[in-house]
């Protein structure tokens, strides 16, 4: 069955078909380095992770790329804030350097490669001299112009400007506005490249010192790398306007095709509102972690939901899914007592494909989840089953691995002194038949984060999730 992609650039889902049949080239817009990550982050990367992932299980070699935003006004912001006594162009380089390390660290906690093997990822401070040379060449063709020493696109020379977005250029043009400081024509062409504000970090240019603008990163930098023409596009449905609409526009105008599919994910909330600071509802990647431990407990929360749609980060949809992942470890844990045998089973086999066939479908993840969760109950109620539970294991784990799931087995956690010597004067209570003392013994352990289950071949614990 062939790959289905809802295409935001027809607005309709489409067929995928490659460039090249074995080989796939993938562009994605990663973070500005200003801040610590949040959970935004993880999910926008986790998407385009597991996308990646699953085109790779089809036999495709992907070529991804996620760039870094490194020159930008944030980051010198940030810098003023946290070196004010160093000079401002040594600052932001280390606040870019410090931030791009901390999304780095969240990215390996959360099981999400990072390494050049798996993600290509060019800095914006790197390409400076191509983006010159692009702008340059937007000049030379009479889609941009040199003013006041700014660059700016002209936006009459774009073709079909507001595609991307569905808007029509009569309607952008209606709010948009040219402010005091700018020397643009129209109040719809955008920065290419910005003159240098007195002691801010700049570059040398034909059009004298400045910085590039933030949308010619990406065009420089896609095309370097995949060519004028890729396979797709993906980022956040916040960066459609002005960003992608914008990339389109000075690439087309370059001579280049650019991207094939477009790719946009929905953005993420906390119980119903924005995540902001000023609302204290700011969570990082590693607040949640140092809150709840185990990764797979925010990607159960990410898969749940179809990835085009904004999802709603809530207390009550982690305790769902700690349930989830309770399931999960709880069954791994019986299975491995198991003796380890060949088999195959017909059952098995229809739910794997109806995993891919959801998965083909637009990436449906929660229809994907949903096909793991009936495999579990599968295997719960064939655990004495050793050829079925074998492939059933075997299966499960293949499939969390497209999702990028690790089902840490707590299980196999080590247990102190004390913990030990209560399990263990536990289990002669019950030997002995004292089932209140048992009891009271397992809700002592309980309140310790031990879990207790008695089995017909003895009594195993597990912690707590």
């Amino acid at each position: 069955m062939p790959i289905h992609i809802y295409n935001s650039l027809s607005r309709k889902k489409e067929e995928f078909t490659s460039l090249n049949p074995k080989e796939i080239k993938m562009y994605v817009c990663g973070p500005t380095v200003y801040d610590e990550p949040h959970i935004g982050h993880a999910r926008s990367a986790y998407i385009f992770d597991v996308i990646r992932r699953y085109l790779t299980y089809k036999g495709y070699k992907v070529k991804f790329v996620r760039n870094v935003t490194d020159v930008d006004d944030k980051i010198i912001d940030k810098a003023r804030k946290e070196l004010p006594n160093e000079d401002l162009n040594s600052a932001f380089k280390k606040v870019a350097k410090k931030y791009l390390a901390s999304y780095h660290q969240a990215l390996i906690s959360l099981g999400i490669g990072v390494d050049q093997d798996k993600t290509l990822e060019p800095k914006a401070s790197e390409y400076i001299p191509k983006m010159i040379k692009f702008i340059q060449g937007l000049i030379d063709r009479g889609a941009a112009y040199a003013a006041g020493g700014d660059v700016y696109f002209d936006i009459t020379k774009a073709k079909n400007y507001g595609k991307l977005s569905n808007q029509s250029l009569e309607k952008i043009e209606s709010g948009a506005r040219i402010a005091p400081n700018e020397n643009k024509r129209n109040p719809l062409d955008f920065a290419l490249w910005k003159t240098a504000k007195e002691n801010e970090p700049s570059w040398d240019s034909l059009w004298g010192k400045g910085r590039p603008g933030w949308h010619i990163e990406c065009s420089v930098m896609s095309s370097d790398i995949l060519g004028d023409q890729f396979d797709i596009h993906g980022g956040g449905i916040d960066l459609i306007f002005p960003h992608h609409e914008n990339e389109i526009a000075q690439s087309e105008a370059a001579g280049e095709k650019f991207a094939k599919y477009w790719i946009h994910h929905g953005l993420l909330t906390i119980n119903g509102q924005k995540m902001a600071k000023s609302l204290g509802n700011f969570i990082t990647v590693q607040g949640f972690l140092d809150k709840y431990k185990n990764p797979d407990l925010l990607k159960l929360l990410f898969l749940s939901t179809h990835y085009s749609h904004p999802v709603d980060y809530t207390e009550e949809k982690i305790q769902e899914a700690r349930q989830a992942l309770e399931r999960i470890t709880i069954l791994l844990e019986k299975i491995s007592k198991q003796v380890s045998v060949k088999g195959s089973a017909k059952e098995i086999n229809e739910l794997k494909n109806k995993f891919i066939e959801a998965m083909d479908d637009d990436f449906n993840t929660p229809q994907a989840l949903a096909c793991i969760f009936e495999l579990v109950n599968i295997l719960n109620k064939n655990i004495e089953n050793l050829e079925f539970i074998a492939q059933g294991k075997n299966s499960l784990l293949e499939l969390s691995e497209i999702l990028g799931l690790q089902w840490k087995n707590t299980a196999s956690e080590s247990i102190s002194a004390e913990e030990k010597a209560l399990i263990d004067k536990r289990n002669l209570a019950k030997r002995e038949r004292n089932f209140s003392e048992a009891d009271k013994l397992r809700k002592e352990l309980e309140a310790k984060g031990i879990i207790l289950e008695d089995t017909k071949s003895g009594t195993t614990w597990r912690r707590k999730l």
